[in-house]
């Protein structure tokens, strides 16, 4: 039977390709490479020529879970895409995304510290105390009156008001803000003024939003009160019975109290008698007091006020007593006889001369 020379072309294939795939396995078993590896790079088998070609794995190369083999690790940031742009990096799942932060409150009142409101009629100073708790904000300002820190304190417990979404008028407390610049005159007066400008300036930067205010807990007190000075007449001594003034700054509780409250020592002696109040100008309080009996030299001055004592070292020096001339000597008087024989004597009360008779009746 004539075999056709198409199957003999087929057969001759055929058995080159098993001779190329028997000498490619011997020599990856055999062969000795010059960088020591056993072969890296995929096999080929020839199959017929009606069919298609293929790759076999290395066998060094394992074959990765999502199937594909030896594909390498992606590095770097992605290309361009045609056309323009770049491609969007997948978030993994295990990165939360960007989350908004939280409105940071503004500050709050600082502490005053407290005014110890002997008289326990309401005042700017102990109502600022009450305001530091913003949930008073609605009833602090009760039994209020007229005057600027009086106007402040409103405008203040408005704004706490209306920052914690509970009423309250913004406009009101921006034009009470603007009228009160430079007004405000004591410590505690001046911080209120701070922070109701921090409210107002958070409204502006939030419109609509809503926080809570919270009390600060320590920090530094709005007031740093103290003996500022004592006023002698200028050269710094005084004598005992002498008046003096008592400077006061930054004082906490309500001034008209300090009269009947307070308790004024120099060089460890109570003055006698209470002290006046005397005029107040730019946030300082004066005390007029007479100066006790003392001997000369330097003294403290100390002025107590409920359980605070606030003391001023060698405040002022107690002058020695003047020194009186001595007496002019008893100059003699001259008696000379009257008329008719009368003699004048200097004797007599109240200056008056009386009159002796020399002569025989």
């Amino acid at each position: 039977m004539a075999v056709s020379l198409g199957m003999r072309i087929s057969g001759l294939l055929f058995v080159g390709a098993v001779a190329v795939s028997a000498a490619a396995f011997t020599g990856l078993e055999g062969s000795d490479r010059a960088d020591g590896g056993g072969g890296g790079g995929p096999a080929v088998t020839a199959g017929p020529s009606n069919g298609p070609v293929t790759a076999s794995p290395s066998p060094t190369a394992p074959k990765r879970p999502d199937g594909h083999i030896g594909a390498p690790a992606l590095t770097g940031g992605p290309g361009p895409l045609a056309g323009g742009g770049t491609p969007r990096r997948p978030v993994s799942p295990s990165t939360p995304g960007k989350s908004r932060e939280p409105l940071v409150a503004p500050a709050w009142l600082p502490p005053g510290p407290g005014s110890p409101d002997l008289d326990g009629t309401a005042d700017p100073a102990s109502v600022y105390d009450r305001l530091r708790d913003p949930a008073t904000c609605g009833t602090a300002l009760d039994g209020a009156a007229d005057g600027d820190e009086w106007t402040l304190l409103r405008a203040l417990a408005s704004a706490c008001l209306a920052v914690q979404g509970e009423g309250g008028d913004w406009e009101q407390a921006g034009r009470d803000h603007a009228a009160l610049a430079g007004g405000a005159q004591s410590c505690k007066g001046r911080a209120a003024y701070a922070v109701l400008g921090g409210l107002l300036d958070f409204h502006r930067r939030h419109p609509g939003a809503t926080v809570r205010l919270r009390t600060p807990a320590g920090g530094a007190p709005a007031c740093g009160y103290r003996i500022a000075g004592v006023d002698t007449g200028g050269d710094g001594t005084a004598r005992p019975a002498e008046v003096i003034g008592v400077e006061l700054a930054d004082v906490y509780f309500d001034p008209a109290e300090l009269p009947r409250a307070a308790t004024v020592t120099v060089g460890g002696r109570q003055v006698p008698g209470a002290p006046l109040l005397g005029p107040r100008s730019g946030g300082t309080v004066v005390l007029s007091v007479v100066v006790p009996a003392l001997g000369p030299g330097p003294v403290d001055v100390s002025v107590r006020y409920g359980t605070d004592e606030v003391r001023l070292p060698q405040a002022f020096t107690i002058a020695p007593p003047d020194v009186l001339p001595d007496p002019e000597p008893e100059q003699e008087h001259d008696t000379g006889t009257g008329q008719d024989g009368e003699a004048l004597s200097p004797e007599g009360p109240a200056g008056v001369l009386s009159l002796t008779w020399s002569g025989a009746p």
